[in-house]
């Protein structure tokens, strides 16, 4: 998918897709549209397949737009990089998204039964958690996903679990604030943090799953091409081995350049984690080289150059395909198969 140049909405690019089916079975894209300011929207795209593979969509309009005062700042709006995920236990897709709102990124739940109509159920909540020795509302965050089903929650009881990227440096908001750590974390590179909702309370009352509780760290950057940060992509998926979770990883530097291609050095890359389906704080295994990786025209130039962004999983007549975004202007599409032993 690329920018239509007639639409005012898709003007800086699309990119950053969720994904899922309407009730008929057909598969969409909501894609991140930006408009001119860098004002984001989330679209609805239906995928069109050649000879079983996706190769393209058609346009079904905007399904969420930055409407609430808590998604808009005096100089910003957007409601950003959705993750959906469709969870079998409540009938509902769900989406987290990012609202930048007038303190920035902050992480938001809405849900749908047919991905055309989405009830926001507000931006979430983390509890306070003593031994954290920090409030994790501080912070701005992305990157966050549900896993599809409940797990079991740190007492053992069946919860539901959503991966999350907090950034622990507040000079964005407050001069001269800089980094402010939880307790017991000594690495200030963002990582991916999971927390937890109890499954009766969100099966009572679907608006609990924005009180989030019980936040853990699951993994930091390990490896060179991941050594700046590491992010969640698509909502984790089950295989033999535990929880599948595609991730994305930035190394590289900013520079000094009045070109602004050149300023950024940086380059965005995917690579997998398998976690633990009985414990999915702990991480069982993980790749030390990207899975994925800019070498296209369209991965290494555009608005943010030298970024593969996965967002989205979809199985098609058996074929698992990622979807990710393209130097935040496009929307690519990869094939996800299982290596097998030589």
């Amino acid at each position: 998918m690329s920018p239509d140049i007639d639409e005012p909405n898709e003007a800086e690019g699309v990119l950053n897709p969720a994904s899922g089916h309407t009730p008929d079975g057909r598969l969409h894209l909501l894609p991140r549209i930006v408009a001119e300011g860098n004002v984001s929207r989330v679209g609805l795209a239906e995928v069109t397949l050649q000879d079983g593979v996706p190769a393209g969509v058609e346009r079904r309009g905007v399904v969420l737009e930055p409407d609430e005062g808590w998604e808009r700042g005096l100089n910003n709006s957007g409601v950003e990089d959705p993750r959906i995920t469709f969870v079998p236990r409540l009938g509902l897709h769900v989406m987290t998204y990012v609202a930048y709102g007038p303190l920035g990124p902050r992480l938001a739940f809405a849900v749908s039964d047919d991905l055309r109509s989405w009830r926001r159920l507000g931006p979430m909540h983390f509890a306070y958690q003593p031994d954290l020795d920090t409030d994790l509302n501080l912070f701005p965050n992305k990157d966050a996903v549900l896993f599809p089903e409940p797990v079991p929650g740190p007492d053992g009881r069946p919860a539901y679990a959503m991966l999350h990227r907090p950034m622990w440096d507040l000079g964005w908001f407050r001069d001269g604030e800089g980094v402010h750590l939880p307790a017991g974390v000594t690495d200030e590179r963002p990582g991916i943090w999971v927390s937890f909702v109890p499954a009766e309370e969100v099966e009572q009352d679907i608006t609990a799953l924005v009180r989030l509780r019980d936040h853990r760290l699951v993994a930091l950057s390990e490896h060179p091409w991941e050594e700046l940060k590491i992010g969640a992509g698509p909502a984790p998926i089950r295989v033999d081995e535990g929880w599948l979770l595609i991730h994305h990883g930035v190394a590289g530097a900013m520079v000094d350049s009045h070109d602004p291609q050149e300023q950024q050095q940086l380059q965005y890359s995917a690579g997998a984690m398998i976690l633990d389906p009985e414990d999915v704080t702990r991480v069982l295994a993980r790749s030390d080289q990207p899975m994925l990786a800019p070498e296209t025209a369209e991965e290494r130039s555009g608005t943010v150059p030298n970024v593969v962004f996965p967002t989205a999983i979809e199985e098609v007549d058996g074929v698992r395909y990622v979807f990710y975004g393209m130097a935040d202007a496009h929307i690519g599409v990869a094939r996800l198969d299982r290596a097998t032993d030589a």
